[in-house]
């Protein structure tokens, strides 16, 4: 792997990379996407993904403090715990060994049998709202850390505070396309890690956010390049019009 801007370096060091800033909370979205802005490929991310993608997608968990991610990718996508890793064991200190998964989720359509609810070495949060059904958020709560976050949908504001308040500031938002517009609908968006697969994929599949209109300045902070996969990192700007405009 080599960075191609800012400036030229070979093997540049990924965790350096993409650390969080210290001094406020941070909210990236991580997202892999073909050369003409597809989300996905026959349903799914994977084969959109390369072995630097991987590498990456690994390290930003690896550095976060929570994973979220909506219940459409949960189920889509076959999510599990995270599992523990010894290359984490410098940039975890002082925290668990492995960040938690909160499902953002209206209908708490989940497997609650699964292995992300009955194994996880981090407790599963649920992020719902009052809407839900009464039965499955009882259900949810035997199981997960249960968030009520806005009455008939789940209000994203309110979500991330309450990840905040539990002391989860580094947030890593592994989508879907739908929760990404929401969020950035809300200039909840700090940042905007994009793998740009080399492929032409076409047909129907939703670019990386479908939903709420938005409009957030970003500024291209950093590149890096392998196999002809391009990985890109954007910032909020901090100049201009910046900011989400429905």
């Amino acid at each position: 792997m080599r960075r191609i801007y800012p400036d030229i370096q070979d093997n540049p060091d990924i965790v350096q990379a993409y650390a969080y800033p210290d001094d406020r909370p941070w909210l990236r979205l991580n997202m892999v996407a073909s050369a003409d802005g597809a989300a996905w490929l026959k349903g799914r991310s994977g084969p959109l993904s390369s072995k630097g993608d991987k590498r990456i997608f690994q390290t930003l968990r690896g550095l976060a403090d929570v994973v979220v991610a909506g219940a459409s990718t949960v189920r889509k996508e076959g999510y599990g715990p995270v599992p523990p890793r010894d290359t984490w064991a410098e940039i975890r200190q002082g925290r668990p060994e492995v960040p938690p998964i909160a499902v953002i989720t209206r209908s708490l359509a989940l497997d609650l049998d699964g292995e992300l609810f009955c194994d996880a070495p981090s407790r599963t949060i649920v992020i719902t709202c009052e809407a839900a059904p009464h039965e499955r958020r009882k259900e949810a709560a035997k199981l997960a850390d249960l968030i009520v976050a806005g009455e008939e949908s789940v209000d994203m504001r309110q979500a991330v505070a309450a990840l905040h308040q539990r002391g989860l500031t580094r947030v890593l938002c592994e989508g879907g396309p739908r929760i990404n517009a929401q969020l950035s609908a809300c200039d909840l968006v700090d940042e905007l890690c994009l793998s740009i697969s080399p492929l032409l994929v076409g047909g129907g599949a939703a670019r990386i956010q479908n939903g709420e209109p938005a409009q957030v300045t970003l500024d291209l902070n950093q590149v890096l390049e392998e196999d002809g996969v391009l990985f890109c990192k954007y910032a909020r700007a901090t100049h201009g019009d910046e900011g989400a405009q429905p």
